[in-house]
C-alpha cells in the first residue's frame, strides 16, 4: 500500500544542465528521458514510409574474428553527435552515428562484464562530460566522454569500488552492478546486483556519488534497520545482514520534483522466507526519494512476502493521465507478475484503484505466508497467473505426451499460490510476465506498450542439508532449510516448444487515461510450428520498445530473431528484418548530422544501423 512520508517536494527552480543541453534529436539517456518514456519526437521516419527502412551499417564488437559470441544486451546512448555503447568484450566504444566508424574504444584489464547501458554527466568545473558504467564484479568505471580515457580526479584513477560495505560479513558473496546508473545534477546514483539465492549476503542499498570525486553523499537502506520506517515488517530479526531487496535493472526521475523513483528486487531467498516473516518492505516495492538527499517520499508494495522471484526489473514511466476531467502526474509500473499498477505519482495512490485479496497457503515446514496480495483494478492481468489441465499444448502426439507426463499429478492453486512440497504449476515463473526491457509511451495517443513472455515452471521445495548447497552466487553457509527443485523442463527440449497452449509472448497497449487495454497482439514467431499451420503463437521475448512521433513502434525483443515496426495506434506490422542474433536489447532512434533519421539496436555482438534510402 502507498505511505506518504513527507507533504510533498518543493518545486526544483532548475532542470537538470543535462536536459537543457540536449536536443530531442538525439538519445541521451538510458531510456532517452529522465522519466523512462522511451518517446522521441523524430517524424522522418513514419507509418507511410517505414516499409522502405534499410540496414545502413553495423559494428562488430568482437575484438578477434574467432572470439566466442557474446549476448549483449546493451542501449547506446548519442550524444553531440557521437554514439557510445558498451559491449559483452569488457569495452565501451565511440562510433560515428551515421557511419558506424570507430573514433575510440576503453577495455578495462578485470575479467569482469559491463552493465547494459551507460550514464552521462555533462561535467562541471571539477570534472570533465563524464560516461558511467558498471561492472558486474562491482566497480563503477569513468571515462571521459570526448577522449575515452579514465576520470583521473573520479575515486581511484577512475574506478569507484563499490563493494566495500556491502558485503563485509560476507565476502564470498555475490555484489556487482549490471544494471544502468543515473544521473541528478552533479549525483551518480548507483543501485547493485546480489544473489537470488541463500538468505545473507550483498546488501541492496541504493547510494549517490558525487560526479566529480566519487565521495559517497546519501545511502539508502533497501531493508529498513531499526527505528527506521518500514523495519517493523521484518519479523525475528529477519532483517539482519538480509541480501536482496536491490535495484538490479535502472531508475527513473522526476524532474520538476527531484523525485527518484526506484524498482526494488525480492529479498534473498527468492523462494523461501521461513527465516524473515512480515511483509518484507521495500521488497518488491516501488520507492519514491528526494533524489538530492535520499530521503523516502512514499514506496507502494505490489508482492508481500515474495515466494516467487516476482520482483519489479521494468523501470517506471512517467506519464500524464487525464482522468475524471483532470491531468494527474502518473506513473506506470509493470512486474514480473503481468500485473500494471497506474499511480499517482506524487503520493503513489493507484489512480483506478486496487484491492488486497485474499491468496492459498502452502505447506512448507516454517514458511510464512502473506494472507494477501495486491490487484489493480485496472488493468486487468496481462499475464497468466493460473493454469489449468486443458491448457496443455498438443501440436504432435510426441508433443503432448512429454508435456502430459510433465504436468502429471501436478496442481496449481490459483494467482500467487505458493510453491509446494509436491510439484506445483507456477505462472509467471521468475522471467515473467514482464521483464528489464520495460514499456515506452506515446504522449499523443496516451498509450503505454510493453511486451510480455508467457513462462512458468513446474517446481517443488524440496530440504536441504545446511551448508551444502550450490546455488549460484549464494553462500553455502546461508542457505535456507527447503529449495526449489524444478520437476522438469517446460519447454520440451526435443523440440524447443513450450507446453502451455499459446499465445507464448503478447505485445500490448494499455490506455493510461482509462485504464483499458488498446489492442493486444501475439508477439513472435516459431517458424518449426509455422511450417505445421500453427502461426500466431507467439514466442520468449525479452528486450523493450520505443515509440515514435512518426506513429511508430519499434522492437526487436523475440527469439525468432525479427526486429519489428508496428502502428502505434492499431498493432499492425509494418516492418520486419531477421538480426543475425536476437534483438535482446532495447533499440534506439535519433537524428544524424546529415539531417537523417536512424534506427539502431543491439543483437549480441552486432549493432546495426538502419534508416530510408
Amino acid at each position: 500500500m502507498p505511505r506518504r512520508v513527507s507533504s510533498g517536494a518543493l518545486l526544483c527552480s532548475l532542470v537538470l544542465l543535462i536536459q537543457s543541453a540536449w536536443g530531442q534529436t538525439d538519445w541521451p539517456m538510458y531510456a532517452h528521458d529522465a522519466g523512462a518514456t522511451r518517446y522521441s519526437p523524430l517524424t522522418q521516419i513514419n507509418t507511410g514510409n517505414v516499409s522502405k527502412l534499410t540496414q545502413i551499417w553495423t559494428y562488430n564488437t568482437k575484438p578477434t574474428p574467432d572470439a566466442m559470441p557474446r549476448d549483449a544486451r546493451t542501449t547506446p546512448l548519442v550524444i553531440n553527435g557521437v554514439m557510445y555503447f558498451v559491449t559483452g568484450f569488457q569495452s565501451l566504444v565511440a562510433v560515428e552515428p551515421e557511419t558506424g566508424k570507430k573514433l575510440w574504444s576503453f577495455e578495462h584489464q578485470r575479467n569482469a562484464r559491463p552493465a547494459k547501458g551507460i550514464a552521462y554527466w555533462p561535467g562541471n568545473k571539477n570534472g570533465p562530460p563524464t560516461l558511467f558504467f558498471g561492472t558486474d564484479d562491482g566497480f563503477l568505471i569513468a571515462l571521459n566522454a570526448k577522449t575515452g580515457k579514465p576520470v583521473p580526479g573520479f575515486a581511484n584513477e577512475g574506478e569507484l569500488e563499490l563493494r566495500k560495505g556491502m558485503k563485509d560479513n560476507h565476502p564470498n558473496a555475490t555484489y556487482g552492478l549490471n544494471g544502468t546508473a543515473i544521473v541528478y545534477k552533479n549525483l551518480v546514483i548507483t543501485g547493485s546486483h546480489v544473489q537470488d539465492n541463500g538468505t545473507l549476503g550483498g546488501k541492496g542499498d541504493v547510494r549517490a556519488w558525487d560526479a566529480s570525486t566519487g565521495k559517497l553523499v546519501w545511502t539508502f537502506h533497501t531493508v529498513p534497520q531499526p527505528g527506521e520506517l518500514g523495519h517493523e515488517t521484518w519479523l525475528d530479526e529477519g532483517w539482519k545482514d538480509r541480501s536482496g531487496v536491490n535495484v538490479w535493472s535502472t531508475f527513473t526521475l522526476d524532474m520538476q520534483t527531484g523525485t527518484l523513483l526506484m524498482t526494488l528486487g525480492s529479498p534473498s531467498d527468492d523462494r523461501y522466507g521461513g527465516d524473515r516473516p512480515g511483509a518484507n518492505l521495500f521488497g518488491n516495492s516501488l520507492v519514491a526519494l528526494d533524489a538530492a538527499t535520499g530521503k523516502l517520499k512514499w514506496y507502494f508494495q505490489t508482492v508481500h512476502h515474495d515466494l516467487w522471484d516476482t520482483d519489479l526489473p521494468p523501470q517506471p514511466t512517467l506519464v500524464d493521465v487525464v482522468h475524471d476531467g483532470k491531468k494527474i502526474p502518473a506513473l506506470v509500473q509493470a512486474g514480473k507478475t503481468g500485473l500494471i499498477f497506474i499511480l499517482d505519482r506524487r503520493d503513489g495512490k493507484p489512480i483506478y484503484g486496487k484491492e488486497e485479496r485474499p491468496v492459498p497457503k502452502g505447506d512448507v515446514p516454517g514458511e510464512w505466508y502473506s494472507p494477501t496480495q495486491p490487484f489493480p483494478l485496472k488493468p486487468p492481468p496481462l499475464a497468466r497467473m493460473t493454469w489449468k489441465p486443458d491448457e496443455i499444448a498438443g501440436f504432435t502426439p510426441e508433443h503432448r505426451k512429454y508435456c502430459e507426463e510433465l504436468f502429471k499429478d501436478a496442481h496449481n492453486d490459483g494467482p500467487f499460490a505458493p510453491v509446494r512440497m509436491t510439484n506445483t504449476v507456477v505462472f509467471p515463473g521468475p522471467d515473467g510476465g514482464f521483464n528489464w526491457g520495460g514499456g515506452s509511451f506515446d504522449p499523443k495517443l496516451g498509450y503505454f506498450f510493453i511486451n510480455s513472455h508467457d513462462r512458468g515452471e513446474v517446481t517443488r521445495m524440496i530440504a536441504q542439508t545446511p551448508g551444502t548447497s550450490k546455488q549460484k552466487g549464494a553462500d553455502p553457509a546461508t542457505q535456507p532449510p527447503y529449495v526449489r527443485r524444478n520437476a522438469g523442463n517446460i519447454t520440451n527440449p526435443a523440440t524447443g516448444w513450450p507446453c502451455q497452449s499459446p499465445p507464448w509472448g503478447e505485445l500490448f497497449a494499455v490506455n493510461v487515461n482509462t485504464g483499458d487495454v488498446a489492442w493486444r497482439i501475439p508477439f513472435g514467431r516459431v517458424e518449426s510450428l509455422e511450417a505445421l499451420g500453427f502461426k500466431d503463437t507467439g514466442a520468449y521475448n525479452i528486450g523493450g520498445s520505443v515509440t515514435t512521433a512518426g506513429g511508430l513502434l519499434f522492437i526487436g525483443a523475440t527469439s525468432d530473431q525479427y526486429f519489428h515496426a508496428y502502428e502505434s495506434k492499431s498493432g499492425t506490422l509494418l516492418w520486419e528484418t531477421k538480426l543475425p542474433a536476437n534483438g535482446y536489447a532495447n533499440p534506439i532512434t535519433y537524428l544524424g548530422k546529415d539531417g537523417k533519421q536512424y534506427v539502431a539496436i543491439v543483437a549480441n555482438e552486432t549493432l546495426l544501423a538502419f534508416r530510408l534510402p
